[in-house]
């Protein structure tokens, strides 16, 4: 009876935790209620339980709660990552979560996000996520490697090396766009407003190229007066 009332206070929790952060992150929600017709609810309450019985080494019946979980939501998470308190997936359709990913407190995935190895490498193979982390639309985390708190990774990022804590992060390969960023991810939940690269880096070429231009007609400009100097000086002589 004990047991019974153990699971029944667990899945109480969980309710009432996920009810606060879905709220606190996702603007469409508008009762508690609705909380129930989120596939990311149901997909985490499934880890949750599978990844009991993982660590209890039942296997068969952790991936079998997993895969009907997957079937179900289009999200899938293998009872063997390790997640903590906060974790939200808004939408979810497409996000798999490998064996050993480590996910910290408060982080959010959209759509589309892969935490992902590179390969059939042993031991830990997916990536660690620090506390506060956002990953945007369809992004890509391959491999074992560590992204520090507070980062942000901009949708349709590629991230295949360590990030440092409080970075923006962008492109394919990821690059760092933005170095402590002290704004916490889930507080703004912002995919858009992100700095680009690309952009950046055709704005510094025109800056580079109207200073060569500018100092071209300059030195046209000098070839002039110096060929009107000597033109003068001929005409002295003769």
């Amino acid at each position: 009876m004990s047991v019974v009332k153990k699971d029944v206070n667990f899945i109480k929790k969980y309710i009432e935790d996920e009810i606060k952060v879905i709220r606190e992150r996702d603007p469409a929600i508008h009762s508690k209620w609705e909380v129930f017709l989120y596939s990311s609810f149901w997909a985490v309450l499934s880890y949750r339980l599978a990844h009991v019985f993982y660590e209890k080494k039942h296997f068969f019946l952790a991936r079998l709660i997993s895969q009907i979980a997957r079937n179900r939501t289009g999200i899938e998470i293998h009872p063997g990552a390790k997640i903590g308190k906060g974790f939200f997936i808004d939408h979810g359709s497409g996000v798999v979560v490998g064996e050993t990913t480590i996910i910290g407190n408060n982080v959010t995935l959209y759509q589309g996000v892969t935490l992902g190895g590179t390969g059939k490498e042993k031991g830990k193979r997916h990536p660690t996520l620090k506390d506060n982390v956002m990953v945007s639309v369809g992004a890509k985390v391959l491999g074992s490697f560590t992204i520090g708190e507070n980062t942000k990774i901009g949708a349709g990022s590629v991230v295949l090396n360590e990030i440092p804590a409080n970075c923006t992060v962008v492109g394919v390969p990821g690059k760092i766009v933005k170095y402590h960023n002290r704004e916490i991810p889930r507080e703004t939940m912002d995919q858009v407003h992100l700095p680009d690269p690309i952009q950046d880096d055709i704005n510094n070429l025109k800056h580079a190229d109207s200073e060569i231009t500018n100092e071209l007609l300059t030195l046209k400009d000098n070839i002039r007066e110096l060929k009107s100097e000597l033109r003068k000086i001929k005409g002295e002589e003769k």
